[in-house]
């Protein structure tokens, strides 16, 4: 994580070597451009999370395929990245959408990426200047991505995992009482409900450390992996999670992959199985 307040300092010290990436997205918002448009961080890099943050969607693969690792490396390019740049992507969903960038950029072998927390609203309230309209194309860039840096698993590991699996989507589709999206309502057996959403606080910042901890904790013990709807949230889970201080596995293709496959057994009710 980085604060508002650590990213003003650090740019107003005429730090030429932090890429800022706009990734404004959210389920059934298909206006992130024109939000991006309509104020952003100055120089910040729109990201369009359909397109440059996943491989196109399939019944077998989910809505949100991770991409192709030489796609995202032409795509971080032309967001200007350079080997040895330090990235700090944000959204105005508390890290919602922008913990997908930080995860696949963190996957692709990438250091120093940081979301900011709080997002585009901690940047405001902390005094942080908008601009609107576009920002000059940057330098192509030069970053060399190479895949496998960050633990994922795929569903037969999900469907055989032995230590906590944590669902990060909202109790109600966990509990299979609605699904709007995906064919199946439910959850994976197993797997425990930990909504997304309780990592942050009203103002939509990361919970502290030890709330964060203490929270995890409480679910199980043993390796920990988690998933989502689509593996866009449950990025967040895992960042929330190394906050805390805990390593986690990310299932990428989550539960529109996983409610696709008519042999996959699906749980409904609040208990795991």
């Amino acid at each position: 994580m980085i604060s508002a307040g650590e990213l003003q300092e650090r740019l107003a010290g005429g730090d030429s070597r932090t890429r800022l990436l706009d990734v404004r997205w959210a389920l059934g918002d298909p206006d992130g451009p024109q939000h991006y448009l309509d104020g952003h961080i100055p120089g910040a890099v729109f990201v369009d999370l359909e397109t440059e943050l996943a491989a196109p969607p399939s019944p077998a693969k989910g809505r949100h395929p991770m991409p192709d690792i030489a796609h995202l490396q032409k795509c971080a390019r032309s967001w200007g990245v350079r080997e040895g740049d330090t990235v700090v992507v944000y959204d105005a969903t508390g890290g919602m959408a922008a913990a997908r960038a930080w995860w696949l950029l963190r996957w692709a072998g990438m250091p120093e990426v940081f979301i900011l927390d709080g997002g585009l609203p901690a940047w405001e309230r902390a005094g942080g200047k908008i601009v609107s309209g576009e920002e000059p194309d940057p330098e192509t860039g030069d970053v060399v991505l190479t895949s496998g840096n960050m633990p994922v698993i795929d569903a037969d590991a999900a469907a055989s995992w032995a230590g906590l699996l944590l669902d990060a989507r909202a109790g109600e589709r966990y509990r299979g009482e609605v699904e709007p999206i995906d064919p199946r309502a439910g959850h994976i057996p197993g797997a425990v409900s930990a909504p997304t959403a309780e990592n942050l606080t009203a103002e939509g910042l990361f919970k502290p450390v030890d709330e964060l901890r203490s929270r995890f904790q409480g679910f199980g013990s043993g390796q920990v992996a988690a998933y989502c709807g689509s593996g866009v949230t449950a990025a967040h889970q895992v960042a929330a999670l190394a906050v805390a201080g805990i390593d986690a596995a990310l299932y990428p293709g989550s539960w529109s992959q996983w409610s696709n496959d008519p042999k996959r057994p699906v749980a409904t009710g609040p208990e795991p199985l």
